[in-house]
């Protein structure tokens, strides 16, 4: 067989019925079976390229109620579909923004969100409604080897645990690393024995599922930044391409990571965004779950469904506690348990889980429970960052049994007694005691609290030693951007200074 690598392969691949069982792109005897969830599309498409850079589909597969959908899943199998083929899905339906909040457009070409690998060689960021991305400039999804299950491990509490919370892309970023593969897996890889000496007993990696570094403010993307942080999810199976030496070896490639940290004896916390998306607002773009199911998925607002309920401040909101939308996130956190090693997670601003579909407090929110009582999550640790951007407040109260939590709480009061305020000496024992005030009228335990006095949010510990204010310039926000309260002192010189 010959192929071109812009237009692939010059055979057309024979297709089959396919199953509906497992979601994604998964290699099975005989072929590539696809399946994606799209309850209300009439019509959805495959479209099949040779390489990530490809601008035109090699072929484009038609799917078809009668052979291709189990109740709310569409399925094919490509008949002897080579590895590394990438795909992208459209779904066309019914289109009622403002009253069913159902949003198809044929036009556009869609992410599977259960991809375990991506690419964004050709993916450019614009605005709903705008025409100019029509055609191919997408995210592409890639056909992966299967993964072997990573085995059992001697399950970790977070009793004792020393947590260093370090950005993949970033640690290894300079020079100085003396890495072969500077901000990848592998390039960390490199450094355990530095983290060895550390001392440390778990890694917390920044974000490493698949993210949108193009989604930025414009005063930022007029500078040429990018999105650095990782707060911006489209993909949560697929690493993320950037940290990665060949995208197509994705998942290979971060379970090398997790297997040495293992082997060195250090466990592997991910920081996870089930809150938000990287799709953002009704101006945002579509890259998957609008295109899919956007009643679904996301928080809209019950007098118009064209306006996303944002609880996050970042222009929408995961409706996380809707049945699919629960087991999506159980069988992913699971996946990266099972398949990639990972040995726990902390959940970025994860009140959005006590929300009921339309916005509201629940007393017993379905998804905690559910990810706690999972047969493979109830061993592993649990994290929530016990807030979000809209009011929610739960340190001490998170719902669940044993999730633990960022104790804010602790971080004030530390930061408070540091810069010298007074009349804290009882509340910082009790901090330092294990803060039972939070946690012991409820049976919870010291290690339910994650002390810690800085993290990736706002001042690093120089910082609080060396501003009283912030000063966020560098982004072209003005300013605007990071919290003001952080509770810091500047010991009589703001910024830099040689005094002593």
């Amino acid at each position: 067989m010959t192929s071109d690598p812009e237009t692939g392969p010059a055979r057309v691949y024979p297709v089959h019925p396919g199953s509906r069982f497992p979601p994604g792109a998964t290699v099975v005897p005989g072929g590539v079976n696809f399946c994606v969830f799209s309850r209300h599309a009439t019509r959805v498409e495959l479209l099949l390229y040779a390489a990530p850079s490809s601008r035109e589909p090699f072929q484009i597969v038609p799917l078809v109620p009668e052979r291709n959908r189990t109740f709310f899943y569409w399925h094919v199998l490509v008949e002897n579909l080579p590895l590394h083929t990438c795909y992208t899905w459209r779904a066309d339906g019914p289109r009622d923004t403002q009253h069913t909040g159902r949003a198809f457009d044929p036009s556009k070409e869609l992410l599977d969100p259960f991809a375990r690998a991506v690419s964004a060689d050709l993916w450019t960021r614009r605005p709903a409604g705008d025409t100019a991305d029509a055609g191919h400039a997408t995210h592409r999804a890639i056909v992966t080897e299967p993964m072997l299950a990573s085995g059992s491990r001697a399950s970790r509490g977070l009793d004792d645990a020393i947590i260093y919370e370090l950005h993949v892309g970033g640690f290894t970023r300079h020079p100085s690393s003396g890495v072969a593969h500077p901000g990848t897996f592998a390039g960390l890889i490199e450094k355990i024995p530095y983290l060895k000496q550390l001392g440390v007993t778990h890694v917390e990696l920044l974000p490493v599922m698949a993210f949108d570094e193009q989604d930025v403010p414009q005063a930022a993307a007029v500078r040429g930044l990018c999105n650095y942080w990782g707060y911006s999810t489209h993909s949560y199976y697929s690493p993320h391409p950037r940290y990665c030496i060949d995208t197509s070896r994705a998942p290979q490639e971060f379970r090398a990571l997790t297997d040495a940290l293992h082997a060195a004896g250090i466990f592997v916390l991910l920081d996870v965004v089930f809150n938000h998306t990287a799709e953002g607002d009704a101006s945002g773009p579509v890259i998957n779950f609008k295109g899919l199911a956007n009643d679904i998925f996301y928080h809209l607002d019950g007098s118009d469904r064209r306006r996303y309920r944002d609880y996050t401040g970042c222009g929408n909101t995961v409706n996380c506690n809707h049945p699919v939308v629960t087991a999506f996130i159980v069988h992913c956190l699971e996946y990266w348990v099972e398949e990639l090693g990972v040995d726990g997670f902390r959940f970025d601003l994860a009140s959005v889980f006590a929300r009921d579909q339309r916005g509201e407090l629940m007393a017993d929110p379905p998804i905690p429970w559910a990810i706690e009582s999972s047969r493979v999550l109830s061993r592993v640790p649990l994290i929530a960052e016990a807030w979000d951007a809209a009011g929610l407040y739960h340190v001490g109260a998170f719902p669940g049994m044993a999730w633990a939590e960022w104790n804010g709480r602790y971080r004030d009061v530390i930061r408070q007694f540091v810069r010298g305020d007074r009349g804290l000496v009882g509340k910082v024992a009790s901090c330092i005691a294990g803060s039972s005030d939070l946690y012991a009228d409820d049976g919870r335990l010291p290690s339910n609290s994650i002390n810690f006095v800085t993290c990736h949010d706002g001042f690093t510990l120089n910082d609080l030693v060396s501003y009283e204010v912030k000063h966020n310039e560098a982004n072209g926000e003005e300013n605007r951007d990071g919290s003001d309260a952080n509770i810091s002192w500047n010991c009589g010189t703001e910024g830099e200074t040689r005094r002593p």
